[in-house]
């Protein structure tokens, strides 16, 4: 069942809601990571993020945001072009932007199964069946003498407790850590302990890296952590199936 806010946003509220979302991209593939790995599943990337994460791989939803400007009922169109049932709304980041709060709605009446990705900064209230959330954790933040300000801003908004909170109370979620190092996994034990309300049973530990050599890499040691630390592994399976690059 997807998750129903109390209320449906109607009339002016929604029209405002329904301002135009600058979209990324819109494509059918396989989910590649998470609970629903393997799922054939419809892609919306909205364009536009409020951090700037190092290792960022969608840059042109982040760091040098691009794409048309779309109406809600515009990418609905798109959208019923594929013939896939599960939607995959990530980023960027979706939860920036109200018009998410009609768009997961409209796609959930329709009978989509809808996943929101995000980093858990930001609260809506959508309307989904899997919130797959990826804290960023240290490793993410960009380079200070690089990027100044944002090194500032990334660090100032890239942990909201209260917002991660309110999402693993009020959906069915899975929790994404990024591990670029061993000593990573440290830090996901600090942040979980201060967070007790996440299962860890939903937690899956993720190497970083976007081409298959240096995720294998990753991989050898990682493995062992996460069975000597009871979290599930999470591969990124689509670069081992299609490679990195947009639209796949």
């Amino acid at each position: 069942m997807a998750y129903h806010p109390k209320g449906h946003t109607t009339g002016a509220a929604e029209q405002r809601l329904a301002q135009p979302l600058r979209i990324a991209e819109i494509f059918q593939s396989r989910q590649g990571e998470g609970f629903l790995t393997g799922t054939e599943s419809v892609f919306i990337r909205v364009s536009g993020c409020n951090l700037r994460c190092r290792f960022c791989d969608t840059p042109y939803a982040s760091w040098e945001p691009e794409g048309p400007l779309l109406t809600v009922e515009e990418i609905l169109r798109r959208v019923e072009n594929f013939p896939a049932r599960h939607i995959v709304l990530t980023g960027g980041e979706p939860m920036m932007f109200p018009q998410v709060v009609p768009l997961t709605r409209h796609l959930s009446d329709r009978g989509y199964h809808v996943t929101v990705e995000t980093a858990g900064t930001v609260y809506r209230p959508v309307q989904c069946h899997l919130m797959s959330i990826s804290p960023k954790l240290s490793n993410s933040t960009p380079d200070r003498e690089l990027h100044p300000r944002w090194w500032k801003e990334h660090e100032r908004r890239r942990h909201q407790p209260d917002v991660i909170r309110r999402l693993v109370r009020e959906y069915p979620y899975q929790i994404k850590f990024v591990i670029d190092r061993p000593e990573d996994v440290d830090e996901v034990e600090r942040y979980l302990r201060a967070l007790a309300e996440i299962d860890r049973n939903r937690v899956l530990l993720m190497p970083q890296g976007t081409d298959q050599e240096a995720l294998g890499e990753k991989m050898t040691w990682l493995e062992p952590i996460c069975q000597q630390h009871g979290f599930r592994l999470c591969p990124r399976k689509h670069i081992e199936w299609y490679g990195p690059g947009r639209g796949k």
